[in-house]
C-alpha cells in the first residue's frame, strides 16, 4: 500500500503536496496536490513528450492556456493535456487555488519541484537563472516553451 508523503515543497507561490510518486505504482502514474496563491503567475509554459497530464480543480480557479487556448478550471473541473502539448498556468483571481495533478506514466517526480525551488533559492529573492530553470526542466522531461 502507498502512503503519501507530507513533504510540502514551496516554490513561489506554488506549494505542492505528492500523494503518488512513480516509484509506488509501478511507474504507472504519479499525483501531487498543488495550491496557488492569489494573484501568482507562473512565468514558464512548456511540454512535456513522454507523459500526459490531467489537471482537477479542487478550490478556485485556475487560468490554463493550452496550446494558446485558454481554459479556467474550478472545483470539480477536468482538463486534461496531451503530452507534447505547450502549457502553463495562472491564478489571476483574489482568492487561492488547489488543484490536484495526475501525470501518466508517473515520469515527473517531486524531485523536479525541489530541484525548481533550489534554482529559485539560490537566486536569493533576484530573478532566477534562466538557464539553470531551462536545465532541470530538460533533465525532469519538461521543455521550455521560450
Amino acid at each position: 500500500m502507498a502512503t503519501m508523503t507530507d513533504e510540502r515543497i514551496r516554490i513561489g507561490g506554488i506549494e505542492v503536496r505528492f500523494l503518488l510518486e512513480g516509484e509506488q505504482t509501478a511507474g504507472a502514474l504519479a499525483m501531487f496536490e498543488f495550491g496557488v496563491e492569489a494573484g501568482t503567475k507562473v512565468p514558464a509554459p512548456h511540454s512535456h513528450d513522454a507523459y500526459d497530464e490531467t489537471i482537477y480543480g479542487l478550490e478556485g480557479v485556475l487560468t490554463w492556456n493550452v496550446d494558446g487556448d485558454l481554459h479556467d478550471v474550478g472545483p470539480g473541473e477536468v482538463l486534461a493535456i496531451p503530452r507534447g502539448v505547450v502549457h502553463g498556468f495562472d491564478n489571476t483571481a483574489d482568492v487561492d487555488a488547489r488543484a490536484l495533478a495526475v501525470v501518466t506514466p508517473g515520469i515527473l517526480g517531486s524531485a523536479y519541484f525541489r530541484d525548481i525551488a533550489a534554482v529559485l533559492e539560490r537566486a536569493a529573492g533576484g530573478p532566477p537563472d534562466p538557464a539553470a530553470l531551462a536545465e532541470v526542466m530538460r533533465r525532469h522531461g519538461l521543455t521550455p516553451a521560450r
